[in-house]
């Protein structure tokens, strides 16, 4: 079997996330639906740099955001306070797989898009579905958004290089292009992803950097019994951001679990 890749540095990676993800919206409108109307503090698993956590402050919602980039939460830490909302969030560095926050009873958690993929094992899956089993007061709801595997998208981790679109530095006013390799580890259902950043000087030099991070993915029926199997009881699954049910070809899976009444 293939060895488990080595821990990612989400450090790194926070650095560069919002020069590729900011202005990326367009799941913003399912998670402001499905926490219209909660009562009772939100926890976000994997806020990163606050992408998601943000918008949620500002309509409104107590948001408490953990992660285990210490950079990703520095970022946060100061979009929350430049925009005057530190009293309606915290912000805790944390592992989802040993998550154990002294606020306990959330009426709500969510983990976005794909983060859960880094649970590499199935023991790192169980162990992060009962933590937030164990965070969730009773009938909470916990949702997870996740990659679909279709087998014409994983026939496309083949090692090719996939460009993602063109932006600029915002320090150094370059233009940063960017490019995403995966290759595919079946045997561990992992794909490996690399991303290319070239940032071309006004000298015509070019600067690249590069970061990898392996994601595991899951079956629509593997994800139910890791669900059941942590005392969650499956409400629906969705197969986008504007909530249409899954079907053999969408795109995402979402998962909307609920904790059951004592």
């Amino acid at each position: 079997m293939t060895p488990l890749p080595p821990e990612p540095d989400f450090d790194l990676i926070a650095r560069y996330y919002d020069l590729l993800y900011q202005d990326r919206a367009d799941d913003l409108s399912l998670w402001m639906e499905l926490t219209d109307g909660v009562q009772g503090d939100i926890l976000e698993v994997g806020c990163g740099t606050g992408r998601v956590m943000l918008p949620l402050l500002q309509a409104g919602r107590r948001v408490t955001g953990v992660d285990i980039s210490a950079r990703a939460l520095e970022i946060a830490r100061a979009k929350i306070a430049g925009s005057g909302l530190e009293a309606r969030a915290s912000l805790h560095r944390a592992d989802m797989r040993a998550l154990d926050l002294p606020q306990k009873g959330f009426a709500f958690a969510f983990i976005p898009i794909n983060t859960f993929m880094h649970c590499l094992t199935t023991a790192d899956q169980q162990a992060a579905l009962r933590a937030l089993h164990d965070h969730l007061r009773p009938g909470g709801t916990l949702v997870i958004d996740l990659y679909h595997p279709h087998p014409a998208s994983l026939l496309e981790a083949d090692g090719r290089v996939v460009w993602q679109g063109e932006t600029t530095h915002p320090q150094s006013g370059n233009p940063v292009q960017w490019f995403v390799v995966r290759h595919l580890h079946a045997d561990r259902q992992i794909q490996e992803i690399t991303f290319l950043l070239d940032e071309v000087a006004p000298d015509g030099s070019l600067h690249r950097t590069t970061f990898s991070f392996p994601m595991r993915y899951v079956y629509r029926f593997e994800m139910e019994l890791l669900l059941r199997q942590s005392d969650f009881r499956i409400a629906s699954i969705l197969g986008d951001y504007d909530g249409s049910p899954f079907h053999a070809d969408s795109p995402r899976m979402i998962f909307v679990v609920r904790k059951p009444p004592a």
